[in-house]
């Protein structure tokens, strides 16, 4: 956050802009928006002159301020999610690695929907297709024209796994071998052979932003997803999936073992 990098507190920061510490609070929440004039203001307060991070940022305010899609969930859904929205629809490319559970970016309706329906506490059935409908919009972002990058690592044990009986689990490995043949998608599998790895248990989203000071992580928890752009954590988790990248089977092998998984369910 420019803020944070420039050393400031958000009373500060508040101040110098000449608005109040809960508005500033607001618009790094993406709870507002922000005109492209304000975000080179903020720049220039916070001293940055990076020009390509500047303008990266003029260009997502600018976008902001015609409205996103997600801005119609902002009343039903918790604001970490719409901002994973936001960052997944401004990257560059995102790598992924998820050792219990398939990717949401590659999700059938039908699987989406008995994940979530398993949520706890209950959701209610409007609450359950609320979530539903955010994550396949999600997806458009590896169905649009010129799609960027999506590469990912499942775990084999979550190929195993019948969510919603055998028929939506077919469907599902079916759904996984249709997307790993499109041409922006690198899927890979982690067989159970590999054994021990870094970051077992967890689920990994490194999006990479329009600048490389806007690369973020998000990793999912039981309590919402839980975002990352210090570099130090960055450089960690480039290093984690590079590892995970090399333990898993090649793409084309990876597909004939989800075809083998769906022949056997």
């Amino acid at each position: 956050m420019l803020r944070e990098r420039a050393g400031l507190t958000s009373t500060e920061a508040a101040q110098m802009l000449g608005t109040s510490s809960g508005q500033l609070s607001n618009v790094e929440s993406a709870r507002f928006g922000v005109s492209p004039d304000r975000v080179r203001a903020m720049a220039n307060v916070y001293s940055c002159t990076n020009q390509h991070y500047i303008d990266a940022l003029v260009d997502m305010a600018g976008e902001k301020t015609r409205g996103w899609w997600w801005d119609a969930y902002r009343e039903v859904l918790p604001s970490g999610l719409l901002t994973l929205a936001e960052l997944e629809h401004h990257a560059t490319a995102i790598r992924t690695a998820f050792t219990s559970h398939i990717p949401g970016m590659l999700q059938t309706t039908e699987h989406a929907r008995e994940i979530f329906s398993q949520a706890i506490p209950t959701p209610t059935p409007p609450e359950v297709e609320h979530r539903v409908s955010h994550r396949i919009k999600r997806q458009d972002v590896v169905f649009r024209e010129n799609p960027n990058p999506y590469s990912t690592v499942i775990h084999e044990a979550a190929l195993h796994m019948r969510v919603g009986g055998r028929r939506a689990a077919r469907e599902q490995l079916k759904h996984l071998i249709d997307m790993s043949e499109r041409d922006h998608i690198t899927l890979r599998v982690l067989p159970f052979g590999v054994g021990a790895f870094p970051g077992s248990g967890q689920s990994i989203n490194y999006l990479c932003g329009p600048v490389p000071e806007l690369d973020t992580v998000q990793l999912d928890q039981f309590h919402g997803p839980v975002l990352l752009d210090a570099e130090a954590h960055l450089e960690r988790y480039r290093r984690l999936l590079d590892v995970v990248e090399a333990a898993a089977l090649s793409p084309e092998k990876s597909r004939d073992l989800i075809h083998a998984i769906a022949q056997n369910l």
